[in-house]
């Protein structure tokens, strides 16, 4: 038997905040609520307060995963977070997160953004850290809090994205095969201006300029430190990137399409996937799709799916499940992990 990574637990966190479809219908005055659920898949998102950030969302869920006696605080090694909403330009957010989690001072820290495929990217250093002999225990933590970035006269993304949190234990496990891996990534820094916050970083400072709020010829309005997205090439990228990434993934695992039980995709919105699932021709119940309840939480989706998926017994421990993240960058990835 050999030392290998697996997901042992997975937690998530949503925000007590929340904006359902019959606000937003009120809002924009010109659409109804059953039109919103039946094009983007979500009927209501979380919301993070004012003083509420994303380390904040990401310590909540942390602490429900040591509440769910999967280990303790002093267990964890070392400590991965993924976010594009971090609290601080420096100190690194998860330098502060691992003390108000309680983990020792001998427990290694960092962040990484990485946005839509950040989970998958965790994994992998996860993977690497655990069958490096550097930890047997990664806390890997994923939060973002996007809605603090998106102009509420924005109706081409205000519908989609929620605010959210996810927890996943990795551990070493003693098997002779792979539990997580093998991986396929990608980067495509062409799009990078398709999902982008132009203004706020230190390439475009804020000025009183860029909070200047502009409409678009579509009648959304936002400034240049709002987020922008550009859906219609964000829907060619995923048709384009997605399937090729799947076959990579199959091939390099040594598998078909049908000795994979399940897959759990990045929740970018409903219709983005259903046109995925029929261009692959992925059975319907192998296929999740489950964001009604929170939007689209960015590097969160795939950690939150996969513990809803768990819970309804749709996911069983011996399932193999394929998962793919895609999105801001542009950026890919997709993992096999097998669940224990």
């Amino acid at each position: 038997m050999n030392q290998k990574a697996t997901i042992k637990a997975i937690t998530s966190f949503l925000p007590a905040g929340k904006l359902t479809n019959e606000q937003l219908a009120e809002e924009f005055g010109d659409w109804h609520a059953s039109q919103i659920l039946s094009k983007t898949g979500v009927s209501v998102r979380g919301v993070a307060g004012t003083d509420e950030t994303a380390s904040d969302l990401g310590v909540a869920a942390g602490k429900r995963l040591f509440e769910s006696g999967a280990c303790t605080p002093g267990e964890i090694d070392f400590l991965l977070f993924c976010t594009q909403s971090p609290d601080y330009f420096t100190p690194t957010t998860a330098c502060v997160m691992q003390d108000r989690l309680g983990l020792k001072t001998s427990c290694g820290a960092i962040d990484f953004n990485q946005g839509c495929s950040g989970y998958v990217y965790g994994l992998t250093l996860a993977k690497s850290l655990i069958e490096g002999g550097s930890a047997s225990n990664v806390l890997l933590i994923t939060a973002d809090t996007y809605t603090k970035f998106i102009n509420r006269r924005d109706r081409s993304i205000r519908t989609l994205f929620g605010d959210g949190a996810a927890a996943t234990l990795v551990s070493t496990v003693e098997s002779n095969s792979e539990m997580i891996g093998p991986f396929v990534l990608g980067t495509d820094g062409r799009g990078a201006n398709q999902i982008i916050v132009p203004a706020g970083g230190l390439r475009c400072p804020p000025t009183p300029e860029t909070a200047i709020e502009k409409e678009d010829d579509a009648g959304n309005w936002r400034s240049a430190q709002n987020l922008y997205m550009n859906g219609a090439d964000v829907f060619g990228f995923a048709l384009r990137t997605v399937p090729p990434a799947v076959d990579q993934l199959l091939e390099k695992a040594g598998l078909t399409l049908d000795q994979i039980d399940f897959f759990v995709l990045h929740q970018a919105n409903k219709f983005i996937l259903e046109r995925l699932r029929g261009k692959m021709k992925i059975p319907v119940e192998k296929f999740w799709i489950d964001m009604e309840n929170c939007g689209n939480t960015v590097s969160s989706t795939i950690p939150i799916a996969l513990e809803s998926a768990m819970d309804q017994k749709r996911i069983n421990p011996g399932d193999r499940v394929a998962l793919v993240g895609f999105g801001v960058g542009y950026s890919w990835g997709a993992a096999m992990v097998k669940i224990i």
